[in-house]
Order: C-alpha cells, then structure tokens, then sequence
C-alpha cells in the first residue's frame, strides 16, 4: 500500500503510532525500534516539516538538476541519508514516502506544529509520521498493567481493579495450555505458535515452560501458518494458536502452504462459535464452513474440557495431514459436574 502510494504522487499522510504494542503483550518490538531523544529530536523534526526547510529543499533540487546524472544522484542520497541519520527514516524514504520523526506523540506543543506544517507543505509526495507513544499514558493502572488494560471487563476507575468474579472451572484455553505442556515435556519436537495473541490463546503458560520452543509470530497469521509449515517439514510438531475468527486471514497459506503439502501441523481455533463480550469481531461463526471444505482436514470440537484434554492428544499423534481443533472461550464445565453427568 506505500509503495502503491508513492507511485501515485498520492499527499496522503501516513502517521505510524509507534507504542511498542501489538494487540495482546507479545516478544515483538516495536517496528521502529526508536525513542524521542527530548528536544533534539522534536527540534529536527519540526524543522524538516516546516516551510522554510521545504523551501530550501525545493531550490537545492532545481539546482541539482543543472548538474550530471551521477551528481544528481549522488546529491539525491545525500539529501535522503542525511535526514536519515537525524530521524532513522530512511527505510520509508526508499518507498518514496517524506520521513519525519520520531516525534514525541503525547507532546501536544510540538505535535500540532508539525501537523499543521505537513498539512500547509506543497507537493504531491505522500507523508509519513512517526509518532513515539505509551499505550495506556496518563491511567496508572493500564500504564502498569502488561496488556495496557487492551481490552477489560468492568472495573473501578480509582483503583483499575476488575469487578468480574473469578471462575470457578479452568477456561478452555488453559485446558488446552496444560494439556500442551504434558505433551511437550515428553516430546522437544512440540513447539507452540501464535499471532500476537499469546494470553488468550494460552501459548503465554506455554512458553513460561518452554520458552524457546515458543514463537509469537506478531500480527501475521498468514506469516504464522507458513512458519508453521516450514516446521512441520523439518519433522517438528508445531501447534499453531490463533483465533477462530483471525485464522481467515491466513485461508491462502492454510490451503497452498498447509493442505496441498498435506503437512501436519495442527490448528488450535481458540474463540470458535460466539464469544460473547469479545463482541461481534471476535465471533468464530465460519470456521466448520471455511475448513470443513478443504480435503484431508481432521476437524476436532469438543463438547467438554476431557474431550478436549484428550484431542489435544489425537492431533499431537496425526502425523500425514493437517488438523484443528476448535473450542468456544469461556470456563469449562468442571470435572464435579462431568462425574455427575457422565461419570467422569
């Protein structure tokens, strides 16, 4: 999409808010891997967005075009490195984009000037700022807490203490976690993937065991499912965690990368079915549909957490064809009640 940008001459503004965040605590830094160095760098920054500076730009460029090709080009890098080396911009400047930054995202004296100078800036190259933010800035509690209070039930605004009630049965997704990690204690080929979603996927308990054999892969499903792949030539057993409803993003991989190649990886659906207060974008209503219809898929759903402790078991065993096993977030139905039921 830059580059598609670039290409079309296109003003379009891109502001990268830079936190160091994903969407749940992930290993993944931050993509721009730099901090606001104080006033030095707002200064910088506001000096490369303001007119004067564009101006001066725009007589050095109608200069440099009366000399040869080879200087022109030598001036151009100059130009671009030189900017560089002030913001560390230089990898949006090679896809065309106008660079500037890091800037301090919560200093509002500083930011507002150099929006209001992007926004007076002639031209038709498009823009990228990069803004250095805290996730959960000026809210204690969120600023202490790993997940930056993302998402949260009811709690109290004083003290950021959640008011929902403690389950009294495990989730589905730390059966499935413990269940992993018995595995895995046996077997160093078992290795557990996700997409930026380790707490709810419960590959966080995972890797406090096994942190090596952990991988969080960021936001890229697609990048996860064919990371997987490359795994399970190599003979490890990957087992691949992500959201029902995030695992559409990756269908290509799932179908070239996975099921053709016949790979066994295995897939866990956490979130399938309905979700409840995840809300309607966490809803896992099509993966029956979207995987039942590919050949060679094993589709496990269990209907209670010892169905689903023993089919965490069954896909660690298929080793000739991909698996997922899918099951709803929410407590599971506890092992009192399964006795009484099933006699369990």
């Amino acid at each position: 999409a830059m580059n598609n940008a670039a290409y079309l001459n296109s003003r379009i503004v891109v502001i990268y808010n830079d936190n160091e965040q994903v969407s749940l605590p992930t290993g993944t830094p931050s993509a721009g891997g730099t901090v606001p160095a104080g006033s030095l760098s707002a200064y910088t920054s506001r000096l490369i967005a303001s007119k004067p500076f564009q101006d001066f730009r725009d007589i050095a460029k109608s200069i440099n075009k009366l000399f040869p090709s080879e200087i022109q080009q030598a001036n151009a890098k100059i130009d671009e490195y030189a900017r560089g080396m002030v913001s560390g911009g230089t990898l949006f400047e090679e896809l065309g984009f106008y660079y500037i930054g890091p800037v301090d995202g919560h200093d509002l004296d500083n930011l507002v000037p150099i929006l209001e100078n992007i926004r007076d800036r002639g031209g038709k190259q498009p823009v990228l700022l990069h803004i250095k933010t805290d996730k959960g800035k000026g809210y204690p509690p969120a600023e202490q807490a790993s997940d930056k209070y993302h998402g949260v039930p009811k709690f109290d605004v004083a003290t950021g203490k959640k008011l929902t009630t403690p389950a009294k049965t495990p989730s589905y997704t730390s059966v499935f976690a413990d269940s992993l990690i018995d595995i895995a204690a046996t077997d160093r080929s078992v290795v557990a993937i996700t997409a930026a979603m380790p707490g709810g996927t419960g590959v966080d308990k995972f890797g406090k065991r096994f942190p090596k054999r952990t991988f969080d892969v960021g936001i890229a499903e697609q990048h996860a499912v064919t990371f997987a792949a490359g795994l399970a030539v190599e003979g490890i057993k990957p087992f691949c965690a992500i959201y029902s409803t995030f695992m559409q993003r990756a269908y290509d991989q799932l179908i070239h990368d996975v099921a053709l190649q016949k790979l066994p990886v295995r897939f866990i659906l956490d979130r399938a079915g309905l979700v409840g207060n995840d809300g309607p974008t966490h809803h896992g209503s099509f993966d029956l549909a979207y995987i039942g219809c590919i050949p060679g898929m094993v589709i496990c759903s269990p209907s209670d957490e010892v169905e689903l402790k023993n089919m965490v078991q069954t896909v660690y065993e298929l080793d000739d064809k991909p698996s997922a096993l899918r099951y709803p977030r929410g407590s599971a139905l506890g092992l009192d009640v399964l006795n009484d039921l099933f006699g369990y």
